[in-house]
């Protein structure tokens, strides 16, 4: 039998649900409107969403598991696919999509082979839209992490990618 905290993974493997986010779903479970405030946790916790993760959730909650893919799904926040290793987000705010972003991130698609969703083979890289990261003054601007930079160019993208990718 599993541990408490304890799920399978699609390979077989295990995903722990650390004591924290156990005492965190046992504390807002019972809250009307939690299951955000759980969600975000978890994907705190993994840096997504896996499926053996949202199917504890709803044992632990009592939430249809329909109902939680649901909001998964619905806000592009929440991601089911472990992101790459470096995350690089594009802002598609309004003035960084009036400058350019969404040629941004086509251009850091075509540099990675990466579709829509997507991770490279070896893990290090995926690519997000994000809705603004506040620095509108910067557009259009990328973050890889907690880095920011503004003022990107698409000729400004294989340096920032080998800077990560190298080091």
């Amino acid at each position: 039998m599993a541990a408490l905290g304890a799920v399978k993974d699609a390979g077989g493997g295990k995903i722990d649900f650390p004591p924290e986010l156990i005492a965190f779903i046992d504390e807002w479970k019972v809250k009307p409107g939690s299951l955000i405030m759980i969600l975000h946790k978890t994907q705190e916790t993994f840096g997504y969403i896996p499926r053996p993760a949202a199917e504890k959730l709803a044992r632990l909650t009592g939430i249809p598991l329909a109902r939680i893919y649901g909001v998964i799904t619905f806000y592009h926040f929440f991601k089911t696919v472990k992101p790459g290793k470096f995350r690089i987000s594009v802002c598609l705010g309004t003035a960084c999509y009036l400058k350019g972003g969404q040629d941004l991130i086509e251009e850091a698609r075509n540099i990675l082979g990466l579709a829509e969703g997507g991770v490279t083979a070896d893990g290090l890289f995926s690519i997000d839209p994000v809705r603004c990261v506040g620095c509108c003054g910067l557009a259009p601007v990328i973050t890889v992490g907690t880095a920011t930079y503004g003022k990107v160019t698409k000729d400004q993208l294989p340096e920032i990618i080998a800077k990560y990718k190298n080091g």
